[in-house]
């Protein structure tokens, strides 16, 4: 399961702080980029919703991982946000956190959009998100190929405060006009690198040419080839 790795599994810290660093000083990025410092050791001091952190807590998460210690806060705070990271250090439940915290509630509209390279990982995501957002009320919906269009449609139709899914289907409910883009602010990549290499660079392009001008973007990769960096800057 996302997140449940034991802290520390496959996350160097240091490693994590100066490769992160590494790459904001590389020459062209650093006017793009700025460095974030804060570390939150507990999930306490995040300032997160009582009703996230309830969804935290009862998913089985007890302190933060390196990542979440790093992480949650700025896609708090509505910052962009890029983090290199592997499977199994709790990257899920960071992005999770974060757009679980800023959804408007009240307005059931697709708000945040979550791009995934597979149906296993949408799912997957789907599932945390839903655990972590449960005393919130959240509607998520995971568009995948493999699934029902109709089916689709009619869930979207009814409304939903976040769609998880694979760039094909996601493409396809945005061109059908099934899915909405005018209320999404957050955009988030999940291992971008593998988006890349399995070759959904034009759909995300194409995705991303559909979402408001004005959109919080995250995107988490384990490593973090040029092309995974210039999406962000598009």
């Amino acid at each position: 399961m996302a997140g449940m790795a034991p802290e520390g599994s496959q996350f160097d810290a240091k490693h994590y702080d100066s490769k992160m660093q590494e790459l904001l000083n590389q020459g062209e990025t650093e006017e793009f980029f700025t460095s974030y410092d804060e570390v939150h050791e507990s999930f306490d001091d995040m300032g997160l919703q009582e009703n996230l952190l309830r969804g935290i807590y009862a998913y089985g998460f007890e302190k933060p991982s390196a990542i979440q210690q790093r992480g949650i806060v700025p896609f708090c705070k509505g910052l962009d946000v890029i983090q290199q990271a592997q499977s199994g250090t709790g990257k899920t439940a960071t992005f999770c956190s974060g757009i679980l915290q800023q959804l408007d509630y009240s307005a059931v509209e697709c708000q945040a959009l979550v791009l995934a390279p597979t149906r296993e990982l949408a799912q997957q995501i789907e599932k945390v998100m839903r655990a972590l957002g449960d005393y919130l009320g959240v509607k998520v919906h995971a568009c995948v190929g493999g699934t029902s269009v109709r089916e689709d449609q009619r869930i979207l139709a009814s409304g939903v405060h976040v769609v998880v899914g694979t760039p094909g289907r996601v493409f396809d409910m945005l061109r059908r006009q099934s899915l909405r883009p005018d209320y999404i602010k957050m955009f988030v990549l999940d291992e971008a690198d593998e988006m890349l290499s399995r070759g959904f660079k034009d759909q995300i392009y194409d995705i991303f040419q559909l979402l408001p001008s004005k959109i919080q973007v995250g995107v988490f990769s384990a490593t973090m080839p040029p092309e995974a960096l210039e999406i962000t800057q598009h």
